[in-house]
C-alpha cells in the first residue's frame, strides 16, 4: 500500500498485515507499561513520601520528574503508537502559534489500526489518574498542607494538559460536524426569520 501525500500524521507508520487478527492483543507491551509506570510512580510517591522520607524537597524533585518523564513519554510515544493519535504546537511564518489535532488514518477496509487492548490502557491511565491529582489538590488545601500544593497542581495541569489533548484529537471530526451542523440550523432559521418578516 503506497502512502499518500497528505498532511494526516505524517510520523505515523503504516501497520503491517493481518492488523485486524492481532487487533486485541498488545502489540506495544513496553509502551503500554511505561504508559503507565511513570503517572502511577508519581501518585505512589506522592501518598508515600511522609511515611518513608521526610525531606520534602527529594520527594517533590522525584514526582516532578516522574510527572515530566510522564508528560513527555504520553505525548510523544504511547499517544502515537498505542491509539494513532498525536497534538503538538506550532508557530508558522507569521510569529501566530496554532495548536495541531491528528489522528491516524485508517486503512481501506480495516475498522481500526490499534489494538483494542491498547486502546482500553491508554484511555483508562490517561482518565484515571487526573481524578486522584484532583482529589489531591482539595485534600492539600483541606488538610492546610500548602507546601503540597504547588506540586499537586502541577500533576493536575501536566496530567491535565495530555487528557485535553488526546480528548480534542479524537473528538475533533465530530465536534466539526457539530459546528457545521450548529451554523446549518442557524442559517436556516434566520432565514425562516426572513421570510416572516417580509410577508409582514
Amino acid at each position: 500500500m503506497q502512502r499518500q501525500d497528505s498532511q494526516d500524521a505524517p510520523l505515523f507508520g503504516e501497520e503491517d498485515g493481518n492488523i485486524g487478527a492481532r487487533k486485541s492483543k498488545i502489540r506495544h507491551p513496553l509502551v503500554s507499561f511505561f504508559h503507565l509506570f511513570f503517572r502511577t510512580s508519581a501518585i505512589l510517591v506522592y501518598l508515600l513520601c511522609d511515611i518513608f522520607s521526610s525531606r520534602f524537597i527529594a520527594c517533590m524533585v522525584t514526582i516532578i520528574l516522574l510527572l515530566s518523564c510522564d508528560f513527555w513519554t504520553v505525548k510523544n510515544v504511547s499517544g502515537r503508537l498505542l491509539v494513532g493519535l498525536r497534538w503538538w504546537n506550532q508557530v508558522d511564518t507569521d510569529g501566530k502559534s496554532h495548536w495541531v489535532f491528528e489522528s491516524r488514518k485508517t486503512h481501506t477496509g480495516l475498522l481500526s489500526t490499534t489494538s483494542g487492548a491498547e486502546s482500553r490502557i491508554f484511555w483508562l491511565g490517561l482518565i484515571v489518574c487526573p481524578i486522584f491529582w484532583i482529589m489531591f489538590v482539595f485534600s492539600a488545601i483541606f488538610s492546610f498542607k500548602m507546601k503540597w500544593l504547588a506540586v499537586v497542581i502541577m500533576g493536575l495541569v501536566l496530567q491535565w494538559a495530555n487528557l485535553y489533548g488526546y480528548v480534542k484529537c479524537k473528538f475533533s471530526g465530530q465536534t466539526d460536524l457539530r459546528n457545521m451542523a450548529q451554523n446549518y440550523l442557524g442559517v436556516q432559521i434566520f432565514k425562516q426569520a426572513m421570510k416572516k418578516t417580509e410577508g409582514s
